[in-house]
Formats: structure tokens, C-alpha cells, sequence
């Protein structure tokens, strides 16, 4: 059973050599909610593969001197989500890289289709319980959570989720390790790239 498990371990997840090189320069693009887990599932998964990783909202950030809530409270929503239009576009052209989006950001049609031309989208979809354990710690630094953050959540994610899902894949963010959200995408990814992924060995061909 040893040779078994080790085998279906090292095919539980395609080639990375094969995956790159359909990707070819393109960009994976995690899309999602707050909360869903997006920056830190990228950073492993940019590891895993072996490419660059970028957080959207940081690039934001380090390009207007000051964070997202300090942009919406002096500037408001719109501009802030021009900005970002223009800075994802940007960061679209610079090749193959994990790419985390704002919670927002996949809602902007230009945005959507700029993704969908320049590279692959995962949603990275969450239960509202699941957001919420995550995001109540840091409610007050989100304004897109001011008021009542439950009501918030609920009302975004009627708003947002059917539009999410015009990505190209979805994998559930949820209480488990990171390695297991990140095979997930991969396998996924795979599927959608069309890289095959070995079928896992049996105990009849282990024997014989």
C-alpha cells in the first residue's frame, strides 16, 4: 500500500512543467470575496509553480501612498475602482504570474474581460460563515464592511457570486490546509488548460 499511496501522491496534481507551458504568459487570476483567502492560497500557489506572485490591492496601495480604506474615505469608491481597473490592466501585461484581485474587482466589465483575454480566473468561492470568521477581526479596516458586517457580507455575496462564477474555475476556500486548496487549483487549471493528469495507480496494477 506504500508504493500505492506514493505513487497517487506525486500524480495528484499535473506536471508544473506541463501546466506552465500551457499557461504560456498568461496570468492566474484569483478572484473572490474578502476573506476567501486569496493572497495567502496565491503566494503558496505561485511557490508551487514556480512564478511570481502579486497582490492587487498592495500594487493599489504602494501606487497612491496610502491603503485602500484611506483612498475610499478621501477619494471614494469610484475612483478607487478606476484606479484599480488601470493597475490590474497593468499588471495583466507583465506575463505569467499568480495575480490576487480585490474582492471587487472581477464586477468591472473591462476588468473581466481583460482577465479573460490575458489570463486564467479561479474563484475562489467561500461560504458566508467561512467569511465571516475571517473577516470580523478586521471589519473596521474594510470599507466595504462598514455598518453591520454580516448584513454587508450576505448582500455582497448575492451581488457578486453569480458574476464570480463566469470565471474559468472554482475551488472552495475553506478550513483545510493551503497545500489542499492549491492542488485543487492545479488540477483544476489543468482541466481547463487541457494538461492530463495521470490516473491514480490501483491495487491490481500495483501487483502486478
Amino acid at each position: 500500500m506504500g508504493e500505492i499511496a506514493a505513487h497517487n501522491a506525486a500524480v495528484a496534481t499535473p506536471p508544473v512543467t506541463a501546466l506552465l507551458a500551457a499557461l504560456g504568459r498568461r496570468s492566474i487570476v484569483l478572484v473572490g470575496m474578502m476573506g476567501a483567502g486569496k493572497s495567502s492560497i496565491g503566494r503558496r500557489l505561485a511557490q508551487r509553480l514556480g512564478i511570481g506572485f502579486v497582490d492587487a490591492d498592495a500594487e493599489i496601495e504602494a501606487a497612491a501612498g496610502m491603503t485602500i480604506a484611506e483612498i475610499f474615505a478621501r477619494d471614494g469608491e469610484s475612483y478607487f475602482r478606476s484606479g484599480e481597473a488601470r493597475v490590474i490592466a497593468r499588471l495583466l501585461d507583465q506575463g505569467s504570474q499568480v495575480l490576487a484581485t480585490g474582492g471587487g474587482a472581477f464586477m468591472n466589465g473591462e476588468t473581466r474581460a481583460s482577465i479573460n483575454q490575458k489570463g486564467i480566473s479561479v474563484w475562489l468561492k467561500a461560504d458566508f460563515e467561512v467569511l465571516m470568521r475571517r473577516v470580523k477581526r478586521r471589519s473596521a479596516d474594510r470599507p466595504m464592511l462598514q455598518g453591520d458586517p454580516a448584513e454587508r457580507v450576505r448582500h455582497l455575496m448575492e451581488e457578486r457570486y453569480p458574476v464570480y462564477a463566469e470565471a474559468d474555475a472554482m475551488v472552495m476556500s475553506r478550513d483545510v490546509p493551503h497545500e489542499t486548496i492549491v492542488n485543487e487549483i492545479v488540477t483544476e487549471l489543468a482541466r481547463k488548460l487541457g494538461v492530463a493528469v495521470p490516473p491514480p495507480l490501483n491495487v491490481a496494477e500495483a501487483s502486478s
